[in-house]
């Protein structure tokens, strides 16, 4: 193994809730780790996980003058701004990065969205890929984007196309406790899910052992449905389980963005992230990581999360 003391320093780029548990796993590696951030509240709250602060946005690239990149390995987690086919925060960080300061690596989380609507079939990272909403295609201008550049400055980039994330404050609490319908059983199709803290275990064994141009899909690889989820979330919690309606009462109910995971069907393949990064995953299905969850959940002040995920 290598010593500590050779291993590059790290920077984040969008350090929210996976970004802070992936430096955790870095400090606890011997690793310094910063972290790009917009405001003093964003600064304060990295110092209280120990990262060090970097002021920058990729909203303004005028403040991505001095962005420390030089022999780093980068972990990008920025989601893109709505609107529009591109990711114009991809292309600011690429265009902020000087030719003297190239990183030692670029870990970019990716989102399972770009393969579009797979009819429920398996999915491995040889499908197509068929972005079929805004969202979705500014994913994949910003994984091509980004693969262009690594190729163009000799930079390795890795590529993790992430399923809905859940975890300690990642849950459907609101949407529960507001009685929001489900779409029945008999019409809810498949869906997939990763643990936050398995997705970064993953992060980290990317940054690791992945060769320039891999791709993985991250997932725990046990596919359920949208209304199995909410279930059992309520079920743990001793919730009411929501109403359930059929698919044309849902159109006419749901918000767009609950209907695109209810009509974008697919089953993520993981094997390659197991067999390739060699990960064991802490909870490799959805009852084992929401016993966790739930068991860390301080009830007065249960978290909700925004990533529903496919």
């Amino acid at each position: 193994m290598k010593n500590s003391n050779s291993l590059p320093d790290i920077l984040i780029v969008g350090c929210g809730d996976i970004g802070v548990r992936v430096a955790q796993l870095e400090k606890q590696a011997g690793r310094k780790v910063s972290g790009l951030v917009r405001s003093e509240e964003g600064a304060e709250r990295l110092l209280g996980h120990g990262i060090e602060p970097v002021m920058g946005t990729l909203d303004d690239l005028t403040s991505l003058n001095d962005l420390p990149t030089g022999g780093k390995l980068i972990y990008y987690f920025a989601p893109p701004t709505g609107g529009g086919p591109f990711d114009s925060r991809m292309r600011s960080f690429c265009q902020a990065v000087d030719a003297g300061l190239l990183p030692d690596k670029v870990v970019y989380m990716s989102t399972s969205g770009v393969y579009g609507d797979c009819g429920g079939e398996w999915v491995t990272e040889e499908t197509p890929l068929n972005p079929q909403t805004s969202r979705a295609q500014r994913r994949v201008d910003a994984e091509t984007t980004l693969q262009e550049w690594g190729r163009e400055h000799s930079v390795p980039v890795v590529i993790l196309r992430v399923t809905g994330i859940y975890g300690p404050g990642r849950l459907p609490l609101a949407r529960i406790q507001q009685g929001h319908p489900v779409l029945r059983e008999a019409e809810s199709p498949p869906t997939n899910r990763i643990h936050a803290d398995d997705l970064a275990v993953v992060c980290v064994k990317a940054a690791e052992k992945a060769a320039d141009g891999d791709i993985f899909n991250v997932s725990d690889g046990q596919p359920g449905t949208m209304t199995q989820y909410f279930n059992l979330v309520s079920g743990l919690l001793d919730l009411p389980l929501l109403p359930q309606v059929d698919m044309e009462e849902a159109k006419r109910v749901m918000n767009p963005i609950m209907l695109s995971y209810l009509t974008e069907t697919r089953r993520m393949d993981n094997r390659k992230m197991i067999d390739q990064l060699g990960v064991t995953l802490r909870y490799p299905n959805l009852a084992a990581g929401l016993k966790n969850v739930v068991a860390q959940l301080d009830k007065p002040n249960m978290g909700y999360f925004g990533s529903i995920g496919h």
